[in-house]
């Protein structure tokens, strides 16, 4: 599936843009996705880590569970005062 990755405040700097969009199976994990963005950009590799994803708007607290079917995930790193 298409997925579009869009990125927001650090996770845009580091990643140097503000979406991309990438091609994955139903079954990737978040995990395995941030270890693919993360693929030869070590600042955004420091950054994803610490960041917070939403699905579809709907937030992700596992890194291991699968994205399944969706068109979108946001990177949210921390964001100061909250």
């Amino acid at each position: 599936m298409q997925l579009t990755v869009r990125y927001f405040a650090a996770a845009r700097a580091a990643a140097g843009a503000e979406s991309v969009v990438v091609d994955v199976e139903p079954a990737t994990t978040v995990g395995e996705l941030e270890a693919l963005l993360a693929a030869g950009n070590p600042a955004l590799a420091a950054v994803l880590p610490r960041c917070s994803y939403l699905r579809d708007e709907i937030a992700v607290r596992d890194r291991n569970r699968p994205l399944g079917h969706c068109t979108t995930l946001d990177v949210l790193p921390p964001f100061a005062g909250g």
